[in-house]
């Protein structure tokens, strides 16, 4: 049966016509898959599914998404992160076990509405349970580290967070580029997220973030807000998440326009 494959011009570029041509004709790609962004299981034979390609310095894996959650695209990553990635996917098939898994952070965008007014908004939530740097544990630390860095913990959404300073959202030319913290020592700040290629944003996100002139960035864990298709929905998984102890927040000054 043949796959329902995306791939980009990007990713044949990279991997050249004949295997991508195999890719299509099913003789490489996967029937099942665990998405590389949602972590959910997928299948290229009833489902459109997109390849993504991670380039390190010295090594290159393929692996495959949802089209529904990640564009068929060529992805940039330090070789670190790509051994990790490597590791993931070595544990999952049963030739490491215990290693941890590479976390990507999903970021979505939305306007959350506070006390009658709209607000913009960020809602960062990982693929993987987060690990201390350095640390070796399996439990997650992405809430702990993100309260250590100045993000207030919610039980609730009924006033906008505190200004954490230092920290910034930038948008350039209307698109949302990075989410900048402070760098070391005083110095220049530097991206804790990064955009793989700038993510669209609504005309009424962009206006209301020009109006504020700062963003609302909500964290939680793994598994807590899920991809929601509409903002009323991502709002109650918001609520939700902050009820059950599982949000932090702060308000981000914006950097752009």
């Amino acid at each position: 049966m043949p796959r329902m494959l995306d791939v980009s011009d990007a990713v044949r570029a990279e991997i050249g016509d004949e295997e991508a041509d195999r890719l299509l004709a099913g003789e490489n790609a996967p029937g099942s898959y665990d998405c590389t962004s949602c972590r959910t299981p997928g299948h290229s034979e009833q489902e459109r599914t997109s390849t993504v390609l991670f380039i390190g310095e010295e090594t290159a894996v393929l692996a495959f998404a949802h089209a529904t959650c990640l564009p068929s695209q060529v992805v940039q990553v330090t070789e670190e992160q790509l051994q990790g990635a490597v590791r993931s996917i070595t544990a999952e098939t049963g030739g490491v076990q215990g290693a941890p898994e590479q976390a990507v952070l999903g970021v979505t965008s939305g306007l959350v509405l506070i006390a009658g007014e709209l607000h913009p908004a960020l809602v960062v939530e990982p693929t993987a349970p987060i690990v201390r740097p350095g640390g070796t544990g399996v439990g997650d630390d992405f809430l702990p580290l993100l309260f250590e860095q100045g993000f207030m913990p919610l039980t609730q959404i009924v006033s906008v967070p505190p200004v954490l300073h230092g920290w910034s959202v930038l948008l350039a030319v209307g698109q949302l580029h990075a989410v900048l913290q402070p760098g070391g020592n005083g110095g220049q700040p530097i991206a804790w997220w990064q955009a793989h290629q700038p993510l669209q944003v609504t005309d009424g996100w962009r206006a209301a973030a020009n109006k504020h002139q700062q963003v609302l960035m909500f964290a939680a864990p793994v598994g807590s807000i899920g991809r929601q298709p509409r903002e009323d929905l991502l709002r109650d998984a918001l609520d939700k998440a902050a009820a059950n102890g599982k949000l932090v927040a702060a308000a981000l000054p914006l950097a752009g326009t």
